[in-house]
């Protein structure tokens, strides 16, 4: 039977200070990845509507029960009771990690409303609303101009916080001194932090895949391996920019597109999250584990002169926050979420109003 030291994953736990996260808050996919010493999960609206998709009929007979016991609640109301199932269901797995690690570990990520992007003020409140569910959750707030806001007040308000939407140095950066501002801000009223483990994602995978739409339009003709790097390029590049400004958050990889994902990263003091399918493959893989963060990237120079976008991702002053919003990867990734958050509130509404012609 294979145990955590002979499994990849396991080994690059257990031997290097490099966490792996469940990307689902499926509990039959945490329950594998927890197996293998994974330390967090993440979910957001996707993430969601493909674990009511797994059991359909499940949430849609939870969502008329939900719907019996609050009679008045909204479609809005019934889909983000079915969140907090979810997450409830997730979290004790956690627990251990969270409580052997102080907080650090342990986590799992719900994420805020998308349609709340330009709304400090809404996503903070519905963040404290999330901390109720379980001690070990952490809250993402999308790396927008009003998301950058609500991390800090969220952080001065002793919420753990996962910036996401993220796809640059520049705005991990950005993300990471709004979380440092709000922890120093209730240090000096001498509240608590020691228990806060916030994180910084760089969702590696969607840099490239914008990166490869852009090749494409353009009709570039790169090295076949160099977009496959670009996203480990801007997430080493920000590892230079922790080592030298000392965060407190951590940084995430997240989008898994190829083991590049995983194996670059091993050796860094940083979290990866991936799904369960990519899980299983690295662990069922010969790829050697050995600590790779240090190494050089290959095809900076390359990307940087054929794709302007490339540099705004990969340089710290690549974007102004004031670019944060219309940055096509954000853009991309937050229409897919909303579009997601749009589905789960149309499943809600199936549910409660079945179609009597069918």
């Amino acid at each position: 039977m294979t145990t955590l030291t002979d499994s990849p994953l396991g080994r690059t736990i257990a031997t290097t200070p490099t966490d792996i996260w469940n990307d689902s808050c499926a509990v039959d996919e945490l329950e594998y990845a927890v197996s293998y010493g994974a330390v967090g999960a993440t979910a957001n609206p996707t993430i969601v509507v493909d674990n009511w998709k797994k059991d359909p009929s499940r949430w849609a007979s939870r969502v008329r029960e939900l719907a019996a016991e609050q009679p008045t609640w909204s479609e809005r109301e019934l889909a983000w009771g079915i969140v907090a199932e979810m997450s409830v269901r997730a979290a004790p797995l956690l627990m251990p990690a969270f409580e052997a690690s102080g907080g650090r570990a342990g986590r799992l990520s719900v994420q805020t409303d998308p349609t709340l992007f330009r709304d400090p003020a809404g996503m903070v409140t519905q963040a404290y609303g999330f901390t109720q569910l379980a001690p070990n959750i952490i809250v993402k707030f999308p790396t927008t101009i009003a998301g950058v806001a609500a991390m800090e007040e969220a952080s001065y308000r002793g919420i753990s916080v996962n910036a996401t939407v993220s796809f640059s140095v520049a705005q991990a950066v950005a993300a990471a001194e709004a979380v440092q501002r709000g922890i120093e801000r209730r240090e000096a009223e001498g509240l608590p932090t020691d228990d806060m483990g916030p994180v910084i994602t760089i969702m590696m995978g969607r840099i490239e895949d914008w990166l490869k739409v852009v090749a494409d339009r353009e009709g570039l003709v790169l090295d076949p391996a160099a977009l496959a790097w670009s996203g480990v390029a801007v997430f080493k590049r920000a590892y230079s920019e922790w080592q030298s400004r000392g965060f407190r958050a951590r940084l995430l990889g997240a989008a898994i597109r190829n083991h590049l994902h995983w194996s670059e990263l091993i050796g860094g003091d940083v979290v990866i999250t991936m799904p369960s399918s990519w899980q299983k493959r690295f662990n069922a893989s010969s790829i050697e584990v050995k600590p790779r963060m240090d190494d050089p990237v290959p095809f900076v120079d390359e990307l940087s002169a054929a794709l302007p976008d490339f540099v705004r991702a990969h340089e710290p002053d690549g974007l102004s926050i004031d670019d944060f919003d219309t940055w096509a990867p954000s853009v991309r990734t937050l229409r897919a979420f909303v579009a997601s958050y749009h589905e789960l509130l149309h499943l809600v509404s199936d549910a409660i109003l079945p179609n009597p012609d069918a």
